[in-house]
């Protein structure tokens, strides 16, 4: 982590995917938009919330694209550029894609700002794509008042294997490939109550490519899968059901947690994001009477970067967390299960 006199975060009033709106203001923004009619190689539009557009070329090939910035997460100018480059390659990868190209989102308040820390962040954001095997091919720039960064990502995918987040099948096992609390730490290193150590800790889980997602479509039984953001693990999952309209259950006990997050929750280190979250769809989830408080914010933490969310066959568990775990996903765990009801979550 690096020391410098310019705190990134104390130029934004939000920071990483806490700064997505709440679901349901997005949900009535969208209400009247209206939908594409026909164009019938848009294989996936905005009817379920999925997370990137894919447009069919041919029987073959279809265009996976998505866009995702954010305001500053972390104080470290190549470390911001690096998890909000990996944030966005993330929603190529949770549809099964494998990305071809990117394009720079910038926004910087250039009177504020040195610009040797706005190449800093360009050349985080760059480093993660050479990692990705993709150029980053250009882009847009503004003088804004806040800092913001972010990718425009273009991607491919065999049609027929795009993986969704609304094919979940009732009896469905969920896997959740990375740790929870993002959003916790990002809130103590706000208030500078995060060591050196669990800033470590944040950094490696939010600069993990989910580039294993491109794998996930060799795997039968592989039926749904998305990535876990803004909106929370309890958030996206609801997405999935919705989409699927299926019930969800998950096990409180089950769940892998970063190091520190139950004890800063405990603490009552959390987000905004967290509330505005329980507050769009708290009355879709049936959290347990005895339930500690804490766990509500856990549940609801916007995560940035964060893992993907996997609909898969019982059958097929074995394989998918053998393939997570060579590919250095410690975390992966089988959390929950899809289930035959209304759309709603069980939480035990």
């Amino acid at each position: 982590m690096a020391t410098q006199s310019i705190r990134l975060t104390e130029m934004a009033h939000g920071g990483g995917c806490g700064c997505k709106l709440a679901p349901a203001v997005l949900r009535e923004i969208l209400a009247k938009m209206p939908q594409p009619i026909g164009v019938e190689q848009l294989l996936v539009g905005t009817e379920t919330d999925d997370d990137a557009a894919v447009y069919r070329m041919n029987d073959r090939q279809a265009i996976v694209a998505t866009t995702d910035f954010f305001m500053p997460i972390v104080d470290d100018p190549h470390d911001f550029g690096r998890i909000a480059a990996t944030n966005a390659l993330s929603d190529i990868y949770a549809m099964g894609g494998t990305p071809v190209m990117a394009l720079a989102v910038v926004g910087m308040p250039v009177d504020k700002m040195p610009m040797s820390l706005v190449q800093e962040i360009l050349a985080g954001g760059a480093s993660v794509c050479t990692a990705a095997g993709i150029p980053v091919a250009g882009g847009h720039s503004i003088d804004s008042p806040e800092p913001i960064y972010g990718l425009v990502a273009i991607g491919i995918v065999d049609p027929a294997r795009a993986i969704r987040n609304s094919t979940a099948r009732a009896g469905d096992k969920i896997i959740l490939t990375k740790a929870l609390g993002a959003g916790i730490y990002s809130a103590a290193l706000k208030l500078q109550k995060l060591s050196p150590p669990l800033y470590d800790e944040m950094v490696r889980s939010m600069t993990q490519l989910n580039s294993v997602g491109a794998e996930m479509r060799e795997i039968p039984g592989v039926n749904a899968m998305t990535d876990v953001t803004g909106f929370g693990l309890l958030g996206h999952l609801l997405e999935m059901c919705r989409g699927a309209r299926l019930g969800a259950k998950v096990e409180l006990a089950a769940l892998p947690l970063f190091s520190h997050a139950q004890q800063m929750a405990e603490a009552g280190i959390g987000t905004g994001g967290a509330k505005r979250n329980w507050k769009s769809y708290g009355h879709d989830i049936d959290l347990p009477a005895d339930a500690p408080e804490w766990w509500r914010g856990v549940l609801c933490d916007p995560q940035t970067s964060g893992g993907l969310l996997i609909a898969c066959s019982s059958d097929s568990v074995p394989e998918v967390l053998a393939l997570l775990r060579s590919r250095n996903f410690d975390h992966a765990s089988v959390v929950g299960e899809f289930a035959a009801a209304p759309p709603l979550i069980h939480v035990s």
